[in-house]
């Protein structure tokens, strides 16, 4: 049984921060990846940042690297993601994702979703 919760969206102005979490309930054998994916209103699904859960490997889209940090706290089982200098094309609902494709950028290869949190960022 899988459950992940994302939390700590909301609203920043342009050029603000904030720190999403993503706290998991898994127990494998296997390594996995969590990744985080964003949805903006009338677009599909896009990868933002992976990493796996042993090794700590990292995997950015262009769109978000330099800007956002994705990191994980084993003993917490909780991933973050680290959002700087945050852009009005930021603005989507956000998921966290656990998936056995070390550091995929596809959707389809992730096996358990988060509900999703909102980050709005106004100009």
């Amino acid at each position: 049984q899988v459950q992940l919760v994302e939390s700590g969206g909301g609203l920043v102005q342009a050029g603000g921060s904030l720190r999403l979490s993503c706290a998991a309930s898994l127990r494998t054998f296997r390594n996995y990846a969590m990744g985080w994916f964003r949805q903006a209103p009338g677009k599909e699904r896009e990868f933002a940042a992976s990493i796996t859960w042993n090794e700590g490997n990292t995997l950015y889209a262009d769109s978000v690297k330099g800007r956002f940090t994705i990191s994980r706290d084993n003993a917490k089982n909780t991933a973050y993601l680290q959002m700087n200098s945050l852009k009005p094309e930021d603005t989507a609902v956000y998921y966290c994702a656990v998936g056995f494709t070390a550091l995929s950028t596809y959707s389809f290869e992730y096996d358990y979703w988060g509900q999703g949190t909102q980050v709005t960022v106004s100009s």
